[in-house]
C-alpha cells in the first residue's frame, strides 16, 4: 500500500522515490480484475457498489489507502445491506432487484464524477 499512496503523487515522482510504477500499476489491475471477477460470479452484478462507495469515502476520509481500503470494504457492505433492505420492503411482499436501488444512487454519483472530472481536465 506504500506504492500505492507514492504512486498517487504522480509517476515521475513515485520513479524518484524508487517505486517501478508500471510493474506496480499491472499488478494491481489485474488483482483488481480478479476481485471484480470474483465478487461478480459470487454476488451477481450490484451495480455501483464498488465504484461510488470508495469515492464517497475518498472525500471523507482522505487519499490514505492505508485508511481507505478497510472503511471501503465496511462502507460498501453497509451501503449493500441498507440497498437490500429497501429492495426488500418498497413494495412488500415483492422484491426489487437490490442492483436496482444501488444503481438510482451510483449513477447519479458516477455522473458527477465524470462532470468534475472532465472539468479538471479541460
Amino acid at each position: 500500500m506504500r506504492d500505492l499512496n507514492i504512486i498517487s503523487l504522480g509517476d515521475e515522482r513515485a520513479a524518484q522515490l524508487g517505486v517501478q510504477t508500471e510493474r506496480v500499476k499491472k499488478i494491481l489491475l489485474i488483482m483488481a480484475s480478479l476481485i471484480a471477477a470474483l465478487a461478480v460470479s459470487v454476488s451477481g452484478i450490484i451495480g455501483f457498489v464498488g465504484l461510488v462507495t470508495p469515492h464517497i469515502l475518498r472525500l471523507i476520509v482522505g487519499p490514505d489507502h492505508k485508511i481507505l481500503y478497510p472503511t471501503s470494504a465496511v462502507a460498501g457492505g453497509i451501503v449493500l445491506l441498507m440497498s437490500d433492505t429497501l429492495a426488500r420492503t418498497i413494495l412488500m411482499p415483492r422484491e426489487i432487484p437490490v442492483g436496482i436501488i444501488t444503481s438510482i444512487v451510483g449513477v447519479p454519483f458516477f455522473l458527477y464524477l465524470l462532470v468534475k472530472s472532465k472539468k479538471q481536465v479541460f
